[in-house]
């Protein structure tokens, strides 16, 4: 039987490169996004179907769900891809903004992970894969948010490792590094207040390194992501973690092998600081 995938956030970036990977190699897709009405690339095609769903919002979850297995009748893997990163300084943020942030990377993956569970568990098996970053394992200054709902991503991960075994469930983090896609788009939530002077010199030097070539130069293509996520479903191990990206293998390889001081003074020098 061919099996199938749910992607949430599917609409760009790596969540759109899944979706075509896995079609082009027989699967099924249930490919999710907010706004399914301007999807163009995805549609018209047999094994794919796109269906809205928004994280925050737990109608659609449902609803998608529901959709994906009345039209495959089982859904085998659930890829929890959308995001954002909120980046600042934790002082200006608006607690609106903050709870976004939580909302959407944390809480809505809770919550689409508890929508698929009684079928997966019906089913006694089913993988969840939840892309994290290596930011949920490091961090960098004026991250506080987006590292603080990456790091609870893969405590939540590790957790369901052991809890969701005995039903046959398997679940795996994926640690992207730096990835060409519109993360500094549409994806990415900036605040800043210029009169608090103390943060500035953090916000130009952090900003100055992102924009930096060779820091875009070793990111990676969003299809470089879609081939772990690949390997991490079809692998038949348990393993739990998977980097994406060579800059992800190097730096989360120097913060296991560094103690803070150590990593965290290399990191302020690669950035200025």
């Amino acid at each position: 039987m061919t099996q199938t995938i749910l992607i949430t956030g599917a609409s760009s970036g790596i969540g759109k490169e899944t979706a075509k990977l896995f079609a082009a190699r027989g699967w099924n897709v249930v490919a999710t996004m907010r706004s399914p009405e301007k999807e163009e690339d995805l549609t018209g095609q047999d094994n794919i179907l796109v269906t809205r769903l928004d994280v925050t919002d737990a109608a659609s979850i449902g609803a998608a769900t529901t959709a994906g297995i009345e039209k495959f009748g089982k859904i085998d893997v659930l890829l929890n891809n959308a995001g954002y990163g909120a980046y600042g300084p934790l002082e200006a943020f608006p607690m609106d903004r903050i709870r976004r942030q939580f909302d959407t990377n944390v809480i809505g993956l809770i919550e689409t992970t508890k929508a698929i569970l009684p079928h997966m568990r019906t089913n006694r098996s089913g993988t969840i894969v939840n892309i994290s970053s290596i930011g949920g394992q490091m961090t960098f200054p004026l991250g506080a948010l987006y590292h603080g709902t990456k790091f609870a991503v893969e405590g939540i991960s590790e957790a369901l490792h052991y809890e969701l075994e005995a039903a046959g469930i398997k679940v795996k983090i994926i640690e992207p590094g730096m990835i060409a896609t519109d993360f500094g788009g549409r994806s990415f939530d900036f605040v800043n207040d210029e009169e608090m002077a103390e943060y500035q010199p953090v916000v130009q030097a952090l900003f100055g390194a992102w924009g930096s070539e060779e820091m875009a130069s070793r990111a990676s293509a969003p299809s470089v992501v879609a081939e772990v996520i690949w390997a991490s479903v079809t692998d038949g191990t348990n393993t739990l973690r998977y980097r994406a990206g060579e800059d992800a293998v190097e730096l989360l390889n120097n913060r296991k092998a560094l103690d803070d001081e150590t990593f965290i003074s290399g990191l302020k020098s690669q950035l200025g600081l």
